[in-house]
């Protein structure tokens, strides 16, 4: 595990298989309500059609039927999912639900800074981006 330092907050990086994982967590957990910004990014539909598209391409285990169905209620008022949820029932590798020490959510860095501006402003997107 190694750390990373995104616009004064320190952030793990966490290596599993052959993937770094940046921590959504640590991230929003200077943020006022920090953890709901995760729970509405994991509500929202483009959220859940960009994780759907990236599943499809880098998951050969991804489930497109489950999905399918996440993807048709995403969005509405009485729907929500976590982010532990969506990995369970879609067998999900972006985006990953760790409990201990060091859990929290966590997302391939591709994954986190491409979504990063439904989190934060654009400048800093730009500035996170510089930092990997």
């Amino acid at each position: 595990m190694s750390k990373m330092y995104v616009l004064g907050t320190e952030v793990n990086v966490i290596r599993i298989n052959d993937g770094d994982y940046i921590s959504l967590t640590d991230m929003v957990r200077n943020t006022e309500n920090g953890e709901f910004f995760i729970q509405n990014w994991t509500r929202n539909r483009n959220t859940i059609e960009f994780l759907g598209i990236w599943e499809r391409v880098y998951n050969p285990n991804f489930n497109p039927v489950e999905f399918d169905w996440i993807k048709s209620h995403a969005g509405l008022n009485s729907y929500k999912i976590s982010a532990k949820e969506w990995c369970e029932k879609t067998n999900a590798i972006g985006l990953q639900a760790r409990p201990g020490r060091y859990g929290g959510i966590i997302a391939l860095n591709k994954t986190a800074i491409s979504q990063m501006k439904i989190l934060t402003d654009e400048d800093r997107t730009k500035k996170l981006e510089g930092s990997k």
